[in-house]
């Protein structure tokens, strides 16, 4: 029983950590994903949202009381109108997924999830932390050194 107790908790504590990416192995990541010149957003404003919005953490979340709704993942992606976490009201789920799909390591649909919000008219602006720490700013910094 001890043993089976051990497992349980050693078991809960590797499913709940996040993976958060260092600087250039997620400029490569999204490189290889085709961000870099996506709606003609360079790779350096991407880096520059992600490291804003979740330290390029996969699993950060942030709540917003004012809607109810929530940010995830490592683009901060809302549940009001890009993801179904089952609890946000009125939720659209533009990008047809499930919230909890942006929370994994495998970035793969948060980037495709990504894509689809800059190509709604309000483009790369929809993300607050990017207007705020990224526009019309240097942002040479945030792939300095990557090879990318």
């Amino acid at each position: 029983m001890k043993a089976l107790l051990v497992l349980g908790v050693l078991f809960l504590s590797v499913t709940v950590q996040a993976k958060v990416y260092e600087r250039c192995e997620f400029a490569r990541i999204l490189k290889r994903e085709g961000m870099d010149g996506f709606h003609g957003i360079s790779l350096a404003n991407w880096m520059c949202l992600a490291k804003w919005e979740s330290n390029y953490n996969t699993r950060a979340t942030n709540y917003n009381p004012g809607d109810r709704s929530t940010d995830y993942g490592i683009f901060q992606i809302n549940s009001r109108w890009w993801c179904n976490d089952g609890k946000t009201p009125r939720a659209v789920n533009a990008c047809r997924i499930s919230c909890n799909t942006l929370l994994q390591d495998d970035v793969t649909q948060a980037i495709k999830c990504a894509k689809r919000v800059v190509s709604d008219p309000q483009g790369i602006r929809a993300w607050v932390a990017w207007r705020n720490r990224c526009q019309n700013r240097d942002l040479t910094e945030y792939i300095k050194n990557c090879g990318v």
